[in-house]
């Protein structure tokens, strides 16, 4: 996400030149900068300040590398955009008309930077506990993704009908079974991890009986965590 803050550091850099331009030329052709008064530096420093603490935000805002939390949190680049520019306007506009007390436009620009904070630590924690869950999820349907696969390739190793007949069964019986897991099946998993090494085995010396025994075993307790989660899930 360096490459979102790289543009918009460029943007702030500009916002805050065009700032000063205002409010230097505005008061020299008014007031002149000689006789600002204290009101205008105190003004100036803390809108200044805002600018800063803008750009601060947004440096650890924009810092996160994690592509899924990335994702989840570039509704918020279009706020930190708007809040940018409101903050130069309102800055601008309370430093050029001297009619304005300057207060105004310090009060303006913190309630902004105010909201702008309080967006990206929202969006932060929203996008954190969608990240957990995510790796929750993902650890859960770890095993038979990863027996999936592993049974997918073990096909490519069959030497006969039969035994491509009973690895396609096995396949597609792990293929179509639930991928969520939880604790209450994870002796029923490690059994079925240990059948399917014994399977992996007998598949690559091509012996079929063994193949035959060793499917059966894989595909009833599959179908079986596959009935459990469901019912796990339902009953919660």
């Amino acid at each position: 996400m360096k490459k979102y803050f790289t543009v918009y550091g460029i943007c702030w850099a500009i916002a805050l030149v065009v700032f000063n331009i205002i409010t230097f030329i505005s008061t020299g052709n008014t007031v002149g900068i000689s006789n600002a008064g204290a009101g205008f530096w105190v003004g100036y420093v803390f809108i200044t300040i805002v600018f800063i603490a803008n750009l601060v935000c947004s440096f650890l805002f924009f810092k996160e590398e994690n592509i899924d939390k990335i994702f989840l949190k570039l509704p918020i680049i279009y706020i930190a955009y708007i809040a940018l520019i409101v903050s130069l306007i309102a800055g601008a506009i309370a430093m050029a008309i001297p009619v304005i007390p300057y207060w105004v436009g310090i009060v303006i620009d913190v309630v902004i930077l105010a909201v702008y904070a309080i967006a990206i630590v929202q969006v932060n924690a929203a996008s954190d506990v969608v990240s957990e869950i995510d790796d929750r999820v993902k650890a859960q349907t770890f095993f038979i993704h990863s027996l999936t696969a592993d049974a997918q390739t073990l096909m490519s190793f069959a030497k006969s009908d039969v035994v491509q007949t009973e690895c396609k069964k096995v396949y597609e019986s792990i293929r179509y079974s639930d991928p969520m897991s939880n604790d209450a099946l994870a002796q029923i998993e490690n059994q079925i991890q240990n059948e399917f090494n014994i399977f992996a085995h007998a598949v690559k010396k091509d012996n079929t009986d063994l193949v035959k025994n060793s499917a059966n075993k894989i595909i009833v307790p599959v179908s079986y965590t596959h009935l459990r989660a469901h019912e796990t899930r339902h009953d919660l």
